[in-house]
């Protein structure tokens, strides 16, 4: 998959995204607000082990955020399974220099829009902390709805925190 953006082009990471993935991921910024998979401090030997692993990946559901010429961030989704088969869980981030100009937006945008045709999906989703007042920002720009609040759902950091339901559909 290859979407060619205005402000960025989406597309599959490669091994040689490998500096630029460690340059951008390493970052406790970045880190702080999603998953505890998502590793920090982000060594280099842990941006190979990701980038190798998607070398088999079937499908391919985590993609670059290039901008300029170099991957600056990633998006993806986790596929849902069973009767929620029709649904995906969207996640990304971007580079912190990157920050503010619309790129995160715009993938957001583009890569749901892809992903209902591209995997049947009749809903897409995201999860963000309630505190994360960018992603919640990038998400009602790229024209999620918010479903509901999550109260004390997820702990990062030894810290409980609230997290935000946010939908698109087809």
């Amino acid at each position: 998959m290859q979407l060619s953006l205005t402000t960025c082009t989406i597309r599959e990471w490669r091994l040689t995204d490998l500096p630029a993935l460690v340059k951008y991921a390493d970052n406790p910024r970045i880190a702080a607000n999603l998953r505890d998979r998502f590793p920090q401090p982000y060594t280099e030997s842990a941006g190979r082990g990701w980038l190798e692993s998607l070398q088999s990946a079937t499908p391919v559901c985590a993609w670059a955020i290039e901008v300029g010429g170099e991957a600056a961030g990633c998006i993806g989704l986790q596929l849902q399974e069973d009767v929620e088969r029709v649904s995906a869980e969207l996640g990304y981030w971007l580079g912190e220099p990157f920050w503010g100009r619309g790129i995160a937006t715009e993938a957001v945008r583009a890569v749901t829009a892809w992903s209902f045709g591209a995997f049947s999906l009749t809903r897409v989703f995201a999860l963000p902390f309630a505190d994360n007042l960018g992603s919640v920002r990038v998400l009602e720009k790229a024209g999620f709805v918010l479903e509901g609040r999550l109260p004390k759902s997820a702990i990062k950091a030894g810290v409980i925190r609230d997290q935000l339901s946010y939908g698109a559909y087809r």
